[in-house]
């Protein structure tokens, strides 16, 4: 009987839940301190590192060092949502201006529509620019100016044709199943050098072609997940971090109703699955309350010059709205948040394209311009890896007399600033622009890409979850060090 009693007692022990543990060795609530405050200092984690495979580690957001040395810090994302015509934006193709009208000489693969037409030429002139020589389409004349510092890459592909899966594929690596999303990989990596702000912040997201789950975290702790400021309706200047002010209740109050909420939460029973998500949760209340110090100070753009707010394009109806966007982007960026996206669409120009995506260029093109310029003469973009692209291309081919279908076979995107060669022009397309045909390069190549760039191997940054190791790059992506600097 006492041998039973024994045994008993021993698997009660073995089977203890970190509560339990916690509350019988309130003693070691010092060593847990000094374990958060080494981490916060000496920028690693003694809970948590990049290479976790086992879905272990901290939920928090502190610093954790990287697999080898960084190339950049952090990562601004301009999505331009739609698809963005190759053949009139950054991929001359002469052949295609000479042929207009006529057909594809060779098979026409189906994309999204069967009634497509003849080879449509593109309505607008293209030149040369900067010492690259970079061939760029006039509805860009700004962005033209800064080919030196880009890296063009006109040899993307990816998998899907519909907006909702090609979304999903650029942002989470994957076009059917739900999956964290590439801010949350490095901010779960990485973490963030700002513990007042958050590690992802998305800008004005779109709410359709795969929604949330493109900033989501998935099975990754929730506190990793994009901070969306606002939607695609809520004008930038209006979008704002949610709850970073809080005038109704003075600072003191709320400090005791998270210490509450936290001891409540240590003291109830254990939660198995769900503990993961309350902890998150509790963590992101805390989060909230310490942003309330700063975020205010980073949304207020009042103290910028008037001479940022031109470069920008914050004086012109057409620009202003993105170039809000942009002007944020750079004020969280200098502040430690490591992943910014920022959005603009709709470029869908099935058809009506010469009036619908003059429009879009011109909303952009400023604003970018401007972000660059300034990254560069405050020394950001030696650090600051800043990426361009959208979902999938378009065909060389003609739906009705002036639009485009969907086109994943062949594409372009570009880089800049950290640590991407500046100035060059990789891969490239056919003689009309549907497929890839030279130094291709599928979205899981550009995944793991970027995050060698971060200084993270995209093999090594996994995640186990439902009995298996996940990553970013799932089984697939190369390096391209072509690209790099």
């Amino acid at each position: 009987m006492r041998t039973e009693q024994a045994m008993d007692s021993n698997s009660r022990h073995l089977f203890t839940s970190r509560r339990e543990l916690l509350k019988q060795t309130a003693t070691g609530f010092g060593w847990l301190a000094l374990v958060d405050l080494l981490a916060r200092t000496t920028g690693s984690s003694a809970i948590g590192t990049a290479s976790a495979s086992n879905g272990e580690g901290s939920n928090g957001l502190a610093l954790k060092p990287p697999h080898f040395h960084p190339r950049a810090q952090r990562v601004i994302f301009l999505f331009t949502h739609g698809g963005v015509s190759h053949m009139d934006s950054f991929d001359y193709k002469p052949l295609l201006q000479r042929d207009h009208g006529k057909p594809l000489p060779f098979a026409l693969p189906r994309v999204v529509s069967a009634t497509t037409g003849n080879l449509l030429a593109s309505p607008w002139k293209f030149s040369r620019h900067g010492q690259s020589g970079a061939w760029v389409s006039e509805i860009f004349p700004y962005i033209s100016r800064c080919v030196d510092d880009l890296c063009i890459i006109r040899s993307m592909y990816c998998s899907n044709s519909r907006h909702g899966g090609a979304c999903l594929e650029l942002h989470t690596g994957e076009d059917t199943y739900v999956r964290p999303s590439m801010g949350s990989w490095l901010s779960y990596g990485l973490g963030t050098e700002n513990q007042n702000l958050p590690g992802y912040i998305t800008i004005c997201p779109v709410q359709t072609h795969g929604g949330a789950h493109n900033w989501g975290a998935a099975f990754l702790p929730a506190i990793h997940q994009g901070t969306p400021l606002g939607d695609a309706r809520t004008p930038a200047e209006k979008a704002k971090i949610p709850f970073s002010t809080n005038a109704d209740t003075p600072a003191r109050l709320q400090r005791l109703e998270l210490d509450l909420l936290r001891q409540m939460s240590q003291d109830g029973p254990q939660q198995n699955d769900l503990d993961s998500v309350l902890e998150s949760r509790i963590e992101a209340f805390e989060l909230a309350f310490r942003l309330q110090s700063e975020a205010p100070g980073v949304q207020d753009i009042s103290g910028e010059s008037a001479e940022t707010r031109a470069l920008y394009g914050l004086d012109d109806d057409t620009t202003k709205d993105f170039g809000h966007q942009c002007l944020m982007a750079r004020r969280f960026s200098e502040r430690g948040v490591r992943f910014v996206q920022v959005y603009d669409g709709y470029w869908d120009q099935h058809s009506r394209l010469k009036r619908d995506m003059a429009q879009n260029a011109a909303e952009i093109d400023k604003p970018i311009h401007g972000l660059l310029r300034d990254l560069k003469q405050r020394g950001l973009l030696d650090d600051t890896l800043v990426l361009c692209a959208s979902e999938f291309g378009r065909t060389p081919v003609a739906q009705g007399t002036d639009g485009r279908d969907h086109n994943p076979h062949g594409f372009t995107i570009w880089l800049a600033g950290g640590g991407i060669k500046p100035g060059i022009q990789y891969g490239a397309t056919d003689d009309y622009g549907y497929y890839a045909v030279e130094n291709k390069i599928h979205f899981h190549d550009l995944h793991a890409t970027i995050l060698h760039l971060m200084g993270l191997e995209h093999t090594r940054l996994t995640y186990r979850h439902g009995g298996r190791d996940f990553r970013l790059t799932d089984v697939h992506g190369k390096v391209v060090h072509d690209i790099i600097a």
